[in-house]
């Protein structure tokens, strides 16, 4: 039974199970948009482009919740309801995209021996967790709007969103045994681990560790979401969007914004023009040419 006071989409059916907290939708639209603003201008500051993925994912964020407040008063128009469906769901994975490249301008930060610790090179690295992102983000972003449609193409779309938030676990999961594998090897076995140790690399993979595990337990709580379907339990009460969704992005914002990659040391200049989508393609390149081996 619908909630007193929903309006319907069409006939009987209806977009919302419940209507949208304005004051909720209001504080974190005002929350996203401050931390977008200090990530807009971070990015200016230090010319680090990599961090650019989290200024558009907080854009994204801003506009979702702000369509929300929309929805609270609009509960049977469908343009509020897909845009804060499409707008929340995908932000994660622009996140995610600033976190991979990340972990390739740590491991060039300590210096010259940081790859052969490495189980992926740097250049790899960034281009196959991306394109495992780009994946997860195409994926849920075509199947979203079809969650409006009621009837057996919102089933549809629930499955193919699920599988692509189970793809950006998988990578993000990939990712991390990554990062802790050259974290591993590097403490344990590298002799220039003290000569670079103020170098800020340790504190960037704990953030990096910290910044994953948010969007790993939102991602988490997403694929649970929208396994028990419309009628299930989280879809019909909105505490749980908020508790482990919008509270988790806005501390993975938050972190990433106070610890920022730009604090790393010993990093090459190219890493402030560099997006990061080829990561190392010709510095790094050209050292494994020379014979820079793995480290087994």
């Amino acid at each position: 039974m619908a909630e007193s006071g929903l309006q319907p989409y069409k006939g009987g059916y209806y977009l919302w199970k419940y209507i949208p907290s304005l004051p909720a939708a209001v504080i974190f639209t005002l929350l996203f948009l401050a931390l977008t603003a200090l990530h807009c201008w971070r990015v200016y500051k230090t010319r680090l482009w990599l961090g650019i993925w989290f200024a558009i994912g907080g854009l994204m964020e801003f506009i979702g919740y702000a369509a929300r407040c929309s929805a609270s008063s609009n509960t049977g128009k469908l343009m509020p309801y897909i845009i804060q469906n499409t707008f929340l769901l995908l932000p994660p994975v622009l996140f995610a995209a600033s976190v991979y490249m990340t972990l390739g301008r740590i491991i060039r930060s300590v210096g010259p021996s940081g790859e052969r610790y490495s189980p992926v090179g740097t250049t790899w690295l960034t281009r196959v967790f991306v394109a495992g992102d780009a994946v997860a983000f195409c994926i849920q972003g075509g199947a979203a709007g079809l969650m409006a449609t009621g009837g057996e193409k919102a089933g549809v779309g629930e499955k193919i969103i699920i599988g692509g938030l189970v793809v950006q676990v998988v990578m993000f999961g990939l990712f991390v045994v990554t990062a802790g594998v050259f974290h591993w090897r590097y403490e344990r076995h590298a002799v220039g681990a003290v000569a670079y140790g103020g170098g800020g690399w340790r504190e960037g993979l704990v953030v990096l560790y910290g910044v994953s595990g948010l969007i790993m337990a939102r991602s988490v709580f997403r694929v649970a979401e929208f396994s028990m379907g419309q009628d299930g339990y989280p879809l019909t009460h909105e505490w749980t969007l908020y508790v482990f969704d919008s509270v988790l992005m806005l501390g993975a914002m938050l972190v990433f914004y106070v610890w920022h990659p730009s604090k790393l040391k010993g990093s090459t200049a190219r890493d402030r023009i560099d997006s990061g989508l080829v990561d190392g393609e010709s510095g790094m390149g050209m050292q494994l040419k020379t014979g820079q081996g793995q480290y087994h």
